[in-house]
């Protein structure tokens, strides 16, 4: 897909996700966000990127971390998750965070200004990872230091037969690359070919555990990176692809619920 035009297919499908996306995942993904602010190690009073920052979750980690001298900016191309981001730092009353819409391939800021810039699970969804990296580098301080999440190895995450299931009915676009910084070094090449030093990957066995079909099919369609193709099915179509979905994550069924292999690559790096 021409590059601009899987832009707006990632932010229209993000914007249809947000609403849901916190309480369908926040859970699954706390050990690779964790994972990532160990590695990174914030300190007070530190200036912090989040990059496809999404509803915040990691940026309020953030902010809570560089405490009140700090501050911590969050970015992402849609628009919807920038708003909810925002809407809960005003509920919660954090004055050291905020967010804006931007494309992370594109960051509109000065450069050197961050000593951290974190990106958790989001650089697999852009058309050019290593551009988005070169900005990355650009925007922190020299021995700035970065934090890194994807998802990992395909054959390791059972949820993946989602996007060939979608692919059947209409190509989501997502599938060809979304594994590939998963494959063993291929993040860690990535680093060190755009800017970054001393890269330190792990990866992390983890399981996305769901209380019902209806839990599993949720996250998976509407509040996942196929939410766009999921919203344009009619009934029939959506019926049938959640049969299927759930057939091939029925290995994993416990009682009325699931647990579904998964696994992370976290890695961090220091600006060269």
């Amino acid at each position: 897909m021409e590059p601009r035009l899987q832009r707006r297919v990632q932010r229209y499908g993000w914007d249809l996700a947000a609403a849901g996306y916190e309480p369908l995942w926040q859970a699954q993904l706390r050990g690779a966000q964790t994972a990532l602010m160990a590695g990174v190690a914030l300190s007070p009073g530190e200036h912090v990127l989040d990059v496809a920052c999404g509803t915040g979750l990691v940026s309020f980690d953030a902010a809570r971390a560089v405490g009140p001298g700090g501050r911590v900016l969050g970015v992402d191309l849609s628009g919807r998750m920038v708003d909810a981001a925002t809407r809960r730092a005003r509920e919660q009353q954090r004055p050291n965070v905020s967010f804006a819409r931007m494309d992370a391939e594109a960051l509109a800021l000065p450069g050197a200004q961050f000593d951290a810039v974190l990106c958790a699970l989001g650089l697999m969804y852009l058309p050019d990872p290593a551009r988005a990296l070169c900005e990355m580098r650009r925007v922190l301080r020299p021995g700035g230091r970065l934090g890194l999440a994807v998802w990992g190895e395909r054959a390791r995450c059972g949820w993946a037969t989602l996007f060939e299931i979608v692919d059947a009915e209409v190509r989501s676009e997502v599938r060809p690359l979304f594994f590939g910084l998963g494959r063993p070094r291929a993040l860690e090449r990535l680093c060190l070919a755009n800017g970054f030093a001393a890269v330190e990957p792990r990866r992390i066995t983890t399981t996305l555990d769901y209380s019902s079909a209806d839990e599993a099919c949720e996250a998976a369609f509407a509040g996942g990176p196929v939410a766009l193709a999921w919203s344009r099915f009619d009934a029939g179509t959506k019926a049938r692809v959640r049969a299927r979905y759930l057939q091939s994550i029925e290995g994993w069924r416990q009682g009325s619920g699931y647990r579904v292999p998964g696994e992370f690559v976290v890695a961090t790096a220091r600006a060269a």
